[in-house]
């Protein structure tokens, strides 16, 4: 048995997280304060005498013996992170630093959730590791951006100067069930919007690629990649290859919930919203061994159940 603290333990990810490594055999310590991620999500696990759900805010020193650290701690739309830029930035910049702290102090492994944002608006497609991204650095994004990117440069120099042990997991885009109806990206926004018949909104033309990845297979990949051995650090991209365009997916979810009476509108793009993104993941093959392996319309078919019954409720 492991101890394993994952900050961001009550949020969509995390909360995934906390069951499967609970299912391992592990004891387990969620820190959030609650900002996105929500009791709910973890209130059926209260009950496990392994379980431990803490509320604090990882921009202030924490201090627990574990073995491993998970760090998922920041909000990951833009509706949320824009909400409060200085305070995103400090969740990712000091964040890091406090929970990089414990782990050198206790000897733990600890994990990085970056993300595929570090890319920007990227210049080579697709993604590969080595890319040192397209970000503006003063542009509304940037809080987010550029906070994951201040993360990931001081986990390298923990492991340089300090010997920290740690991994970097760069995520793309991730769904599932226990995603905020009002978290503001793009598939909730889309199922909401169909569900409660209302237009479904397109920013730009529709042309712009993402690329989507169910949330059991990004725990899967975290797992792996915290798994490996200490000559590998990442950082790695954790994220599914098949690239759609925001239209293809409108029109998609629309085709799932044929019940729907909502059209497709548009409304001008967002400053520096990417125009592609889709990940090569030839690196988390070959040292993870991990593929993603949900197709889209049956992680969507999940995932709209799950809005349906939670705007019911």
């Amino acid at each position: 048995m492991k101890r394993i603290l994952i900050t961001g333990g009550a949020g969509f990810i995390g909360s995934f997280l906390c069951e499967r490594l609970l299912s391992e055999g592990n004891d387990v310590i969620s820190l959030d304060n609650y900002f996105t991620g929500s009791k709910s999500n973890i209130a059926h696990l209260l009950s496990n005498p392994y379980f431990e759900a803490v509320r604090h805010d990882v921009t202030m020193p924490f201090f627990a013996e574990v073995d491993e650290i998970y760090n998922l701690a920041c909000p990951a739309s833009p509706v949320h992170y824009q909400y409060n830029p200085i305070k995103t930035v400090k969740t990712s910049v000091m964040g890091a630093i406090n929970m990089l702290g414990l782990a050198k102090r206790v000897k733990a492994k600890i994990l990085q959730a970056s993300t595929s944002e570090v890319y920007g608006d990227p210049k080579v497609h697709p993604q590969i590791e080595e890319y040192w991204g397209h970000v503006n650095p003063i542009g509304k994004r940037a809080c987010y951006d550029e906070g994951k990117r201040a993360a990931e440069t001081l986990f390298i120099n923990y492991q340089r100067q300090n010997r920290v042990r740690i991994k970097i997991a760069r995520i793309f885009n991730t769904y599932g069930p226990r995603m905020m109806p009002n978290d503001g990206r793009v598939i909730s926004n889309f199922i909401v919007q169909a569900l409660h018949n209302k237009p479904i909104t397109i920013y730009g033309d529709g042309s712009q690629t993402r690329s989507f990845q169910y949330i059991s297979d990004l725990i899967e990949g975290l797992v792996r990649l915290m798994n490996t051995g200490d000559e590998f650090t990442g950082p790695v991209n954790i994220g599914n290859p098949g690239e759609f365009t925001i239209r293809e997916l409108a029109e998609k979810v629309l085709s799932l919930i044929p019940e729907s009476t909502s059209e497709i509108i548009y409304k001008p793009l967002p400053e520096d919203d990417p125009t592609q993104r889709q990940p090569d993941i030839s690196l988390a093959r070959k040292k993870l061994d991990w593929k993603p392996v949900v197709p889209l319309e049956e992680g969507l078919v999940h995932t709209i159940e799950y809005f349906r019954k939670t705007l019911e409720s």
